[in-house]
């Protein structure tokens, strides 16, 4: 086991991927009020929005108005979903400096989700990769159900490894392993951690736990442990699994930086100290939006 990274990346996914599951749409300027609040906090990358379609997800049907109206911060990444070529020209012409692609180590989830296999999938992100690697785009990875699937059960790490190796080659900067139904132990995660450690450099992966049982800090705290210096949150703990009743979300950003700060990890955010501080134009915690 190795010892602890001295700075971990904060990745904030809460306006993504914690919002994409709320049932009742959240008004366009309290989104934008939200990133803008993160990015005072100090968060050095905010996943903004998915440039999905409105039918499949009416949360991110603002996804231009939202990119569009936030305050782009010096020295922020604003990284959008985009999980197809209609999805990432849109992002483009929106203004997105950075995309991401989702992809996942289960035929059948992989078929639920996007209505294709996995090969399928890859064959879609050739395009992207193509298109934003000719705008100078970086481009980031998803894998999903890397430490279980509500359909196929167990995953092998062998496979997380595979499809990661595949992802990295195609030119994904970072590729970020997802339980995405947080099933996960941190025994699981060692083995798919030392697994896919084979095919790609520790420096390109990242881990986006969800805390369904209670295990994202402790599986976070183990992929620490082996070297993962990147670590996927959501602020408050927004978001969930549909396929995991009673999920209670992803890991939140302010347990993780709590825990990191315990342990003397350095994190470009100062979020372990915001909420004693007042905010632009004098503005307290208090007077945040309700999301």
């Amino acid at each position: 086991m190795g010892t602890f990274p001295k700075q971990v990346k904060i990745v904030e996914v809460g306006p993504r991927d914690g919002l994409q599951n709320e049932k009742n749409v959240v008004p366009t300027a309290v989104k934008i009020r939200l990133i803008d609040m993160l990015s005072e906090a100090g968060l050095p990358v905010i996943e903004a929005t998915s440039f999905v379609s409105p039918k499949w997800v009416p949360q991110m049907a603002d996804h231009t108005e939202v990119l569009r109206g936030i305050q782009k911060f010096p020295g922020i990444n604003y990284p959008v979903l985009t999980p197809n070529m209609k999805g990432f020209e849109a992002a483009v012409a929106a203004g997105a400096k950075e995309v991401s692609i989702f992809g996942a180590v289960s035929e059948l989830f992989t078929k639920k989700n996007v209505n294709c296999s996995i090969a399928e999938s890859f064959q879609r992100f050739d395009g992207i990769m193509k298109a934003a690697q000719a705008a100078s785009i970086p481009v980031r990875g998803y894998i999903s159900c890397v430490l279980g699937c509500p359909y196929e059960g167990k995953i092998s790490p062998a496979k997380v490894a595979e499809v990661a190796k595949k992802l990295y080659s195609m030119g994904c900067y970072e590729i970020s392993l997802g339980d995405t139904i947080g099933v996960g132990t941190p025994g699981l995660m060692k083995d798919m951690l030392s697994a896919v450690m084979q095919e790609v450099p520790m420096a390109a992966l990242a881990v986006h736990c969800h805390d369904t049982y209670g295990q994202a800090l402790a599986n976070t705290l183990m992929a620490l442990q082996m070297g993962v210096s990147v670590v996927d949150a959501s602020v408050a703990g927004l978001g969930g699994c549909p396929y995991a009743q009673g999920a209670s979300g992803n890991l939140a950003t302010e347990d993780l930086v709590y825990m990191l700060s315990g342990l003397g990890i350095h994190t470009v955010s100062p979020l372990a100290t915001w909420w004693r501080q007042p905010r632009a134009e004098g503005a307290t915690r208090e007077e945040a939006p309700r999301v």
